[in-house]
């Protein structure tokens, strides 16, 4: 049984819904929408609908931008011959906060993961090797996360990658396996670039 009005249940449940959100969060994000002004409301749900209909994903690397080509693939001072390939949108941000890298990106949105039904054809794979075919691209950098999954996918598009005579080479472990890129430092980060290892 609930003590709130449908309104506010409603509210609290639409909370929920968000990932690390539990019950008690969700109310508590709830009556701050509540007590807030209506210009402070207004403004909030005003950018969740601009962002919905304004963000796209850049046709060339799958980042989310609202600019296609996004403005790292714009950008003409960027190796265009050394692509990061990265899981999530997430991890363009986390390697970027390094100002190590000045290639640009492949997002895979997601990995291989068999347990969880998701296969080669579920994620952006061919899009990558489909950017490969223009003899551009003289590296492959594999920023996949360092676990099972992550391992899996980049081990499979090592062997896609490497018979094109591309360079394919690993971000190395100073990342602490079962960690995501989007919560390592700069300097881990850093690390992990410089001691990359080709596959």
């Amino acid at each position: 049984m609930s003590y709130y009005s449908p309104s506010i249940e409603k509210l609290i449940q639409s909370f929920e819904k968000l990932p690390s959100i539990g019950n008690k969060t969700a109310a508590r994000l709830a009556f701050y929408i509540l007590n807030a002004s209506e210009e402070e409301t207004n403004e909030f749900v005003s950018s969740i609908i601009n962002a919905k209909k304004n963000l796209k994903y850049c046709s060339q690397c799958y980042n989310i931008s609202d600019n296609d080509p996004c403005t790292i693939c714009a950008n003409p001072k960027r190796d265009h011959s050394q692509i990061c390939v990265v899981e999530d949108v997430r991890d363009i941000i986390a390697m970027e906060r390094t100002h190590e890298f000045k290639g640009v990106y492949h997002v895979l949105h997601g990995s291989i993961s068999p347990m969880n039904g998701i296969g080669p054809e579920d994620i952006k794979i061919k899009e990558l090797l489909s950017r490969l075919m223009d003899g551009q691209v003289k590296e492959i950098i594999l920023a996949t996360n360092p676990r099972v999954e992550g391992e899996a996918t980049a081990m499979y598009l090592s062997k896609l990658i490497k018979p094109l005579g591309i360079k394919v080479t690993r971000i190395a472990h100073g990342i602490p396996v079962g960690g995501d890129l989007e919560y390592t430092d700069e300097i881990t980060l850093t690390k992990a670039l410089e001691g990359r290892r080709e596959l």
